[in-house]
């Protein structure tokens, strides 16, 4: 009776962990549902910006990027799935290569952006001042810097004056558009109880002084605020780069498991 029960025993033992393998596969299911929703994102801000008549100034278009982001997250998440699932090593293999070299390459970048600051610095200065330049031409560069002026309560890369380098808001005498020595209405510091937004706030502010244009707007560049935020927020941002590196790091450590159990399975059968 006690050899038969072994003999069972032996025949259901599997070198296999469910709980593992069923893990990598939610892990990585949940992912590849992500992966669908930033693609889907990416083909709508595609489409609908296909209906403007802008100009597109970036070198690439976000909406593609989202979509070449997703597209790839698809792959390797679909390799976790189903490497997981049926157990199939060249899939599980795939996806912990794929996740190694994400993993390895946003090191790389971070360090690299550490060590060479102010290139970092420098390159985000220039692509700012490509967004003001064509702040009025494309819709995605608008809403950029909106975004980010009224998110960091700045104006403009360096200070407010920046924005003569935008040919609507160029501060000369040459200029003949009604928005000569304005800045945009995101630079404008919020009036208490008003309820209709003064899009023309800005208007003739460049040419005060700091004083002055400090009474209507954030005169302050954006590249001095963002230095603030970050060396005000190291937990917070420490904590981000932690949430986003755990989960490669516990996708890769995962599927090297399960890789070593079913070879231990295939060499028990064999």
């Amino acid at each position: 009776m006690d050899r038969k029960q072994n003999l069972n025993r032996a025949e259901t033992f599997s070198f296999v962990n469910p709980w593992i393998r069923y893990f990598l596969f939610f892990f990585s299911f949940l992912f590849w549902v992500f992966s669908l929703l930033i693609v889907a994102i990416g083909v709508y801000a595609k489409v609908q910006k296909a209906t403007d008549t802008v100009r597109d100034t970036f070198l690439i278009d976000p909406a593609v990027i989202l979509i070449v982001v997703g597209v790839v997250m698809f792959f390797i998440t679909f390799c976790g799935c189903i490497g997981a699932l049926r157990e199939n090593i060249r899939l599980l293999k795939t996806f912990s290569f794929s996740l190694t070299l994400v993993f390895l390459t946003q090191l790389a970048i971070a360090i690299l952006g550490f060590f060479y600051s102010e290139q970092t610095r420098d390159a985000l200065g220039k692509f700012v001042k490509k967004a003001i330049v064509h702040y009025r031409d494309d819709l995605d560069l608008q809403n950029l810097m909106d975004y980010i002026q009224k998110e960091f309560k700045c104006c403009g890369w360096n200070n407010y004056t920046d924005w003569s380098w935008n040919l609507y808001f160029n501060c000369t005498h040459e200029n003949p558009s009604s928005e000569r020595c304005a800045v945009p209405y995101s630079c404008c510091t919020p009036v208490p109880g008003e309820a209709v937004l003064n899009t023309m706030c800005g208007f003739g502010v460049q040419t005060q002084n700091y004083l002055e244009a400090n009474k209507s707007i954030y005169p302050v560049g954006c590249a001095d605020k963002a230095v603030i935020w970050i060396e005000s927020h190291l937990l917070l941002v420490g904590a981000l780069a932690l949430g986003l590196a755990l989960p490669q790091i516990a996708g890769i450590v995962l599927s090297q498991i399960l890789i070593s159990q079913i070879q231990d399975e295939i060499t028990s059968v064999l």
